[in-house]
């Protein structure tokens, strides 16, 4: 079999899931699981939705009724009758949401969250899977949440592999369109579990490991996986091939190519994944297998904005030494800062840290009784892959470099905009 996967942006209006139809129509469906995320935005306003509810807001209803408007309006562009059994069966989804807002007991956080945002997915699938027996084709609708079985941990959920590879191998039709939600699984008491960051590209490779795939393929509004960010970069080129470990490494460093947690099922079964336009389903796209790090070969860059340089040194002039590294780590764990590179010397220590939480501040308090605290807020983080010293002039041109690391692959560059 071969997984697809299309995330919310290819699904987001009536035009998105017949370009879904006429992709299927090019890349073929027969042995085909369709794993599908919610519909463009509806995550974002599911967690308003969220929000209102812990809130006790007046605005719970109308935030409800906003992501019923909107998938009503999706409906009514694609299915020329309202009497379809798809408007029952999108009513019937949130009638449940309803139900489930109005008689939770539970005020963890986390559990309410995962139980919400899943009608995205469940909504999504649902849509597409009407559409396509509308337009001829037979599919099989998978709740995903019979096959991906997780311990509770809410949001993060971890994969229950032997009981999800039971389930999967003696579940899945083959011979058909297979379509299940991506990002949620269940656990033990078949409530409603989510996988965390990049949940639905994770689901493709849960299942393409388990059903021994040929492929997957992420079918996105790009035509593959590019040297750089379009938006930062002219003339960025795309990849023909990635290696896994390369894959690994540029999404260590932040890239938003694959995530890891993607990756490691594939690697492990040499299954290929492939990154494809929806738009222009023809192009080759990019591929990502065992083999040549990467072909073309040339410098990628990744950047990340709005990064925080903290550098620490000792009051009295000691060294700085493993079990002070060890502190400030803990630190940073604790406050949730992501630490994007590091740099030490005798006695000061330096690291290049996002701070999403807004936590810094607290986290200073507690630094500044043991060291000297210097830091520099919105420096920008460049990481050049296989770099050369065009790649880096292109990086530090008209910009202040405060601070450059240099390993055997690996050129990482802050900067301050001059």
């Amino acid at each position: 079999m071969r997984v697809f996967k299309f995330g919310g942006a290819s699904v987001k209006d009536a035009e998105g899931i017949k370009n879904v139809y006429n992709v299927l129509q090019t890349a073929g469906y027969e042995d085909v699981l369709l794993v599908v995320s919610a519909m463009g935005k509806t995550t974002n306003a599911l967690e308003v939705v969220i929000k209102n509810y812990f809130d006790k807001s007046a605005e719970l209803n109308s935030s409800v009724q906003e992501v019923k408007k909107y998938h009503n309006q999706i409906l009514l562009d694609l299915f020329e009758n309202e009497k379809n059994e798809v408007f029952a069966a999108v009513n019937s989804q949130f009638s449940d949401l309803e139900y489930f807002l109005a008689h939770n007991k539970s005020p963890n956080y986390n559990f309410v969250y995962d139980q919400i945002v899943s009608y995205g997915e469940l909504i999504s699938t649902t849509v597409l899977s009407h559409y396509m027996t509308f337009m001829g084709i037979k599919t099989q609708w998978l709740d995903v949440r019979n096959f991906i079985k997780t311990n509770s941990n809410y949001r993060d959920a971890e994969v229950d592999w032997d009981l999800t590879q039971k389930n999967i191998s003696k579940n899945v039709k083959q011979n058909s369109l297979n379509i299940t939600q991506g990002f949620l699984g269940s656990d033990e008491n078949n409530f409603t579990t989510t996988l965390g960051r990049e949940g639905s590209d994770y689901t493709a490779a849960i299942f393409a490991y388990c059903l021994n795939a040929e492929s997957v393929t992420i079918w996105k509004d790009v035509p593959g996986v590019m040297n750089a960010d379009p938006r930062y970069f002219e003339n960025a080129s795309l990849l023909n091939q990635i290696s896994y470990r390369e894959a690994i490494e540029l999404a260590f460093y932040g890239a938003t190519v694959i995530h890891p947690k993607t990756l490691q099922p594939l690697q492990k079964k040499e299954i290929p994944l492939y990154v494809k336009s929806f738009i222009n389903p023809t192009l080759p796209g990019t591929s990502v297998a065992k083999g040549a790090d990467l072909e073309p070969y040339m410098p990628c860059f990744i950047v990340k904005r709005n990064q925080l340089l903290i550098s620490l040194s000792s009051i009295d002039f000691s060294f700085i030494m493993e079990e002070n590294i060890s502190e400030i780590f803990a630190l940073f764990h604790q406050f949730k800062l992501k630490v994007n590179l590091i740099q030490n010397s005798a006695i000061s220590f330096s690291v290049c840290v996002e701070d999403k939480f807004d936590n810094f501040k607290d986290l200073n308090a507690i630094l500044s009784k043991k060291f000297k605290v210097d830091f520099t807020e919105n420096v920008t983080l460049y990481t050049i892959r296989h770099f050369d010293e065009k790649a880096a002039q292109t990086v530090e041109e008209n910009k202040t470099v405060i601070l450059k690391q240099v390993s055997r692959e690996t050129m990482q560059i802050i900067t301050k905009e001059s």
